[in-house]
């Protein structure tokens, strides 16, 4: 008959005279788990933004994306039973006679506006740095066209720069200079509405500019005033060097701001005379809804460029970011 014997799970151990020691306590975990409370409590502040950017931003641009990939009417896209289509809408856009005025005024009106918005926002910010009396009032007042709303200014500037009854005509004209075309001319119209966008702009380039000066140690100033630095030197050694994250900010958020200008240019022009002064935002709105005949696929797709131009220069501009900061 076979006997089985029980092993015991752990021997104590032995010391050197034989006597037996206590096993030692097994090692209990360092790390502590957060208590669910504060799990629930984050999600529940994490959830209106989620759903926020999923309904107004992540819909919307898969939307886009659907109606520049497919073949919408207007029965189609009450039904939503558009066939895909692939990249053609795509093609026919680049295809499109409009297609190279379109891009060529986008990036001129981009560039221009920018370079002159940050130009004189930044003039008026170091003026205003100066702290003298009534600044505060008078940076109050460079807010308004900030404040106002688009189609206000897009009117305003649109009554300003009438051809016959105008105040700018009316002014040149007391100088001895001709009346301009300024809406109804090719020649003028794209400059036009470059000029109304630089003064609703400015303000804005003021305000964040003006915050980074402020920023600025003026130690710095005084140390360099006492080496013999003038005016000029003071600010391309020490102002503009300082300024340059809160400059690539600024004209980041210009820059996309620009690129999807519809209002003014609608409102002054409508894209016209000719196409002169025709963008991709209005283009997009000229093909989607301009026409008896709306061309869902195609103006998605002229969407979906500014899009991807916009989304190519916040990346540039994260390397750059990472870029200085490793450095």
């Amino acid at each position: 008959m076979n006997r089985t014997t029980q092993v015991p799970d752990a021997l104590p151990a032995r010391g050197r005279n034989g006597a037996a020691t206590a096993a030692p306590p097994p090692a209990r975990a360092t790390t502590r788990r957060r208590p669910a409370s504060s799990q629930w409590a984050a999600w529940a502040f994490l959830a209106p933004v989620t759903l926020y950017l999923v309904l107004f931003y992540a819909y919307p641009l898969y939307r886009n994306i659907d109606l520049s990939l497919r073949n919408y009417t207007v029965r189609s896209f009450v039904q939503g039973d558009a066939p895909f289509t692939g990249l053609a809408n795509y093609r026919a856009v680049f295809d499109d006679p409009t297609f190279a005025p379109a891009l060529l005024h986008t990036v001129v009106f981009t560039a221009v506006c920018l370079v002159f918005q940050y130009a004189i926002g930044l003039a008026l910010a170091v003026f205003f740095n100066q702290h003298f009396r009534l600044s505060a009032t008078l940076r109050a007042l460079f807010l308004v066209p900030w404040l106002l709303p688009l189609i206000v200014s897009a009117s305003t500037w649109s009554w300003m720069l009438n051809s016959d009854s105008g105040v700018v005509n009316a002014t040149l004209h007391a100088v001895g200079i001709g009346p301009v075309n300024w809406l109804t001319s090719p020649s003028w119209s794209l400059a036009s509405v470059i000029i109304a966008n630089v003064w609703i702009g400015v303000p804005f380039n003021l305000v964040v500019l003006y915050s980074g000066l402020q920023s600025i140690p003026t130690s710095l100033y005084e140390a360099a005033a006492l080496d013999g630095a003038n005016a000029w030197q003071r600010f391309w050694r020490i102002t503009f060097p300082l300024l340059r994250p809160v400059s690539a900010i600024t004209l980041l958020l210009g820059l996309v701001y620009t690129l999807k200008v519809f209002d003014i240019i609608w409102i002054m022009t409508k894209g016209g005379p000719a196409d002169s002064s025709t963008t991709f935002a209005t283009w997009s709105y000229q093909l989607g809804f301009g026409n008896l005949l709306p061309a869902f696929g195609p103006g998605a797709a002229v969407g979906n460029l500014l899009v991807v131009a916009a989304l190519v220069f916040g990346l540039v501009y994260v390397r750059v970011q990472r870029k200085q900061a490793l450095s």
